[in-house]
């Protein structure tokens, strides 16, 4: 006989779940907000602007931009405050150091990212549960035989991709090349260094050092165009394809966010190549956010497993798993550090 289902209790309210059910729309009203300009313009007036201010200076309604800004103050992204009868809005203290474009720490690349690219392909998640793997063609129109000829499918695009590394760097970067004393490592290779943002923190915590940033010809190029300049002089360029060309020798290799990128598989090809390079007594360092043991969290690694699975071939891995990686490649001695931000590190040693 069927168990009788028990009705909910009166009371019963499904707030988790109408929150959950409403996640996106808190993430569009971020991102508008940030695409209209509306952080830049208050950071920019030196005052608390009414709507009607603020409405003519990005270019909107007057009606959509005060839903807006109510909305914004709501998400407390905003400061209200009554002068005559009106209602003038601010920046919070996050608004103007994270969301506003000028801020060295700016998020705001990140968000256009997340707004133009990842947002999209989200919408096919559900394909992409189905099918096991990633919906580029189906999201852009573009073959994802070739994973980072989808990823940089426009030169437009690749500069979007650099600019949101480079943001997320600006404020994890520091804690991640501190997290070990990386200083007995002169000779540093990061390998798909993308903007060059890793290795600014390598020659600033470590003096000594040299980083040579490996990557495409193109990365490479549009890095030395956008983002590192002839002030940084102890970085230089190496172009190539760490799948197909030989790594330069270092000491020690770096490895940030590359090896969610791809299946086991891969990882070990590319750990192999990085370890056959690397000068004895080296090292390679993982940057990577990890899963617990367990698998029980944290949530936003979850769901960056999830986005792998929508925009790439790879998965988030807990230390034990990166570990494993590193020992099928050679590497011995493994340790992981937590930094309490979103990536963390992980550290492997050739032997002498």
């Amino acid at each position: 006989m069927a168990e009788r289902q028990e009705t909910p209790a009166a009371d019963a309210y499904p707030r988790k779940i109408l929150e959950y059910m409403e996640g996106f729309l808190i993430s569009k009203t971020l991102f508008s907000a940030c695409e209209l300009g509306v952080f830049d313009v208050l950071l920019a007036s030196e005052r608390p602007l009414s709507a009607e201010e603020i409405s003519q200076a990005v270019g909107a309604s007057l009606d959509g931009t005060q839903r807006l800004l109510a909305a914004c103050t709501g998400l407390q992204l905003l400061n209200t405050h009554q002068e005559n009868g009106r209602v003038l809005y601010s920046n919070t203290e996050q608004a103007s150091v994270y969301l506003t474009r000028s801020s060295p720490v700016s998020l705001y690349e990140s968000i256009q990212y997340s707004s133009r690219t990842i947002y999209l392909v989200w919408h096919y998640l559900t394909d992409a549960v189905r099918e096991g793997r990633n919906q580029y063609e189906k999201a852009f129109g573009v073959s994802s035989n070739d994973l980072f000829e989808a990823l940089y499918r426009s030169d437009e695009e690749m500069l979007k991709f650099m600019q949101l590394m480079n943001s997320i760097w600006n404020i994890c970067g520091k804690d991640v090349i501190t997290a070990f004393d990386l200083s007995p490592f002169n000779i540093i290779c990061d390998v798909g260094g993308c903007s060059g943002a890793l290795a600014k923190h390598c020659t600033s915590a470590y003096p000594g050092c040299t980083v040579t940033i490996f990557d495409l010809p193109k990365v490479a190029h549009t890095s030395r165009e956008h983002f590192v300049t002839g002030a940084d002089q102890r970085i230089s360029f190496h172009e190539g394809d760490f799948f197909k060309d030989a790594l330069p020798e270092a000491d020690l290799y770096i490895l940030a966010r590359i090896l969610h990128d791809w299946k086991d598989e891969r990882c070990i090809e590319l750990l192999s190549r990085v370890y056959k390079a690397c000068k004895p007594g080296g090292a390679v360092l993982l940057v990577e956010a990890l899963l617990h043991e367990d698998g029980s969290g944290p949530v936003t690694v979850q769901l960056f497993s999830l986005n792998m699975l929508v925009q790439t071939e790879g998965r988030e891995r807990t230390a034990a798993q990166y570990a494993a990686l590193l020992a099928a490649a050679g590497f011995t001695g493994v340790q992981h550090r937590l930094t309490g931000k979103i990536y963390d590190a992980v550290l492997g040693h050739k032997e002498t």
